[in-house]
């Protein structure tokens, strides 16, 4: 018989979101415990051995799960543009920026209608991101960067918003990337109409 009481005291001892090794210091037989709370909608699982405690905080937003998936991670490109309103475009994929190997489309979480996909950068870029709460995202300048890193050019070049861009950080941080992104950069900034 499933034990309510119980069962609330125990995820009233787990974080927002918690992996499975968490549930396993406070229950015993825990898959028991978590196919139960599942069952109940007290908890979601996320992805293998993910759970959102739904019972006490509701469903976490996008780049919370995102960050927390495969730490140290940050959200950039396309998702950390529309974050800052460098884009209106609303992305269906979160790029979440990690130094965890388990990356690619293959590894992708599906979670609230957004698809998020994991990729790694050099250790040297894995910088210029912000400590929000609950997540870490790209500053915009790194944002842009990365996408013209990552996804080789930017969405929907001519409606972007450049008025919270930092130009000269940009061009900055510019020169810590391969070439080519420069060169992507500066296609980009070229094509820009003058009165941007």
């Amino acid at each position: 018989m499933f034990q309510e009481k119980s069962t609330h005291k125990r995820l009233k001892r787990l974080p927002r979101l918690f992996r499975k090794a968490d549930a396993e210091k406070i229950a015993p037989h825990t898959g028991q415990f978590l196919s139960r709370a599942a069952a109940a909608g007290l908890i979601l699982r996320i992805s293998r051995g993910v759970y959102a405690n739904v019972f006490l905080f509701g469903l976490p937003g996008v780049e919370e799960v995102a960050c927390f998936l495969r730490p140290p991670a940050y959200v950039s490109c396309e998702w950390a543009m529309n974050f800052h309103g460098i884009t209106l475009q609303t992305p269906l994929v979160c790029t979440v920026v990690t130094l965890s190997g388990a990356v690619g489309k293959q590894r992708s979480v599906f979670y609230q209608g957004v698809t998020i996909e994991f990729s790694t950068i050099l250790d040297r870029l894995f910088r210029g991101f912000e400590t929000r709460e609950g997540f870490q995202v790209a500053t915009p300048e790194k944002a842009i960067l990365d996408t013209l890193h990552l996804h080789k050019r930017l969405p929907a070049e001519d409606e972007l918003e450049w008025d919270d861009v930092d130009m000269a950080a940009l061009m900055e941080q510019a020169k810590s990337y391969p070439v080519v992104v420069a060169r992507r950069l500066e296609r980009v900034l070229r094509k820009r109409s003058p009165n941007q």
